[in-house]
């Protein structure tokens, strides 16, 4: 598994934060589910295509139990883009789990039965979800065969598209995600909510998978060393500072190898002839 597959799911996969996706995004910020009632589920499951095994993966999967008592098996899957093939995706992931559950114990009893549901988290916040969300949508289907085709619906969350009073019923470290999500498709900046957060590391993990940037875990990793302050607000600005120095960086480099005068440079990109020169030196050009 790929180590951004893996970071985006370790802060999901804490009881805390799972029980809190759930109470807020199914039960309209019920507390329900507990996070003493969750037993983690393995995400994977096998099928048999071509005369061959093949094994499928869930993002993050657990039993809601109450006592010994399954209530229900809930699964996350995170999305950074559109799928075409979501709604097949999650048939198949949840038809697994009903498909075992037609099977026997190593005892020969009847395996015990539950309902599964399936939640996906779209991150994307430049535009909404754009591929079907119902199975039907996913075929061409001839009109008399329309009524007898059998629907299954995607229960989809696009973060940055909740509403802020949805956002503020989040009680663990997942508000701080969706809050940062919610405003860059807003305002393109970010102001950190106050509060803080239990989950540092795993948030700045799912942030740098999600939006493929790695100034993230950056700051977090400077701040460790640094032994300062676990604030998010700082750590965003010091995140997003980097950006905008990698920019001006590349600028400068640009102008070097267009030959531009140092003295244009200097104005243009607000660095001092000696930090041109250090970059010049360091990137070969000077």
């Amino acid at each position: 598994m790929g180590e951004k597959d893996i970071s985006e799911k370790r802060l999901e996969d804490h009881a805390d934060v799972f029980s809190d996706l759930v109470n807020t995004l199914l039960f309209k910020g019920k507390r329900l589910m507990q996070p003493e009632d969750l037993l983690s589920a393995l995400p994977r499951s096998i099928y048999k295509m071509d005369k061959k095994m093949h094994e499928q993966e869930r993002d993050v999967a657990k039993f809601w139990m109450k006592g010994h008592i399954r209530i229900a098996l809930i699964g996350l899957e995170n999305q950074t883009e559109t799928d075409a093939d979501m709604a097949l995706r999650v048939i198949s992931y949840d038809g697994a789990v009903y498909r075992d559950q037609m099977n026997r114990d190593e005892k020969g009893r009847p395996k015990e039965r539950f309902p599964v549901v399936t939640l996906v988290l779209y991150f994307g916040y430049e535009s909404h979800w754009n591929n079907p969300l119902n199975l039907k949508e996913c075929f061409d289907i001839p009109f008399e065969l329309e009524p007898f085709v059998n629907d299954y619906h995607v229960n989809l969350f696009e973060i940055a598209w909740l509403p802020d009073e949805t956002i503020q019923m989040f009680q663990s470290d997942f508000r701080f995600v969706a809050d940062y999500f919610s405003q860059k498709r807003k305002n393109k900046e970010y102001k950190a909510p106050e509060g803080e957060m239990k989950h540092v590391r795993e948030v700045m993990e799912l942030l740098s998978a999600v939006m493929q940037d790695t100034r993230f875990m950056d700051a977090y990793n400077k701040r460790i060393e640094e032994g300062r302050p676990m604030n998010m607000d700082a750590w965003i600005d010091e995140a997003e500072n980097r950006g905008r120095e990698q920019g001006k960086v590349e600028m400068v480099l640009e102008m070097l190898r267009e030959k531009q005068p140092l003295e244009l440079i200097a104005r243009v990109s607000k660095f001092s002839l000696d930090k041109i020169a250090e970059i010049g030196k360091l990137h070969g050009i000077l």
